[in-house]
């Protein structure tokens, strides 16, 4: 029983998988924000055009996933940083 349920758990995420097209506008959308923090009913207003709402749940799951946003209390931030300066003290553990 646990396992059908899974499985229609599964079913229902694939009726709202967005289109590649709609996760690049959502995440142009919060790359290129002017606040730094942004709530979801936000987000939903200043997209070009209408988004279902498990639709942008799950696009902000996956960009949470791939660690190119944080979710917190207040709202959303990008936090993606492609700086290769950046990328280079990492990786070298120097300590800021």
């Amino acid at each position: 029983m646990v396992i059908f349920m899974y499985e229609q758990k599964q079913l229902r995420k694939l009726e709202h998988s967005p289109t590649l097209n709609t996760v690049i506008m959502v995440e142009n959308l919060l790359k290129n924000m002017k606040e730094s923090i942004i709530k979801v009913a936000e987000i939903k207003k200043k997209l070009p055009r209408k988004i279902n709402h498990n639709t942008l749940k799950t696009i902000l799951e996956y960009l949470e996933e791939s660690n190119k946003i944080a979710v917190t209390m207040k709202g959303i931030t990008w936090i993606h940083n492609t700086n290769p300066k950046l990328k280079k003290l990492v990786s070298s553990g120097l300590e800021l």
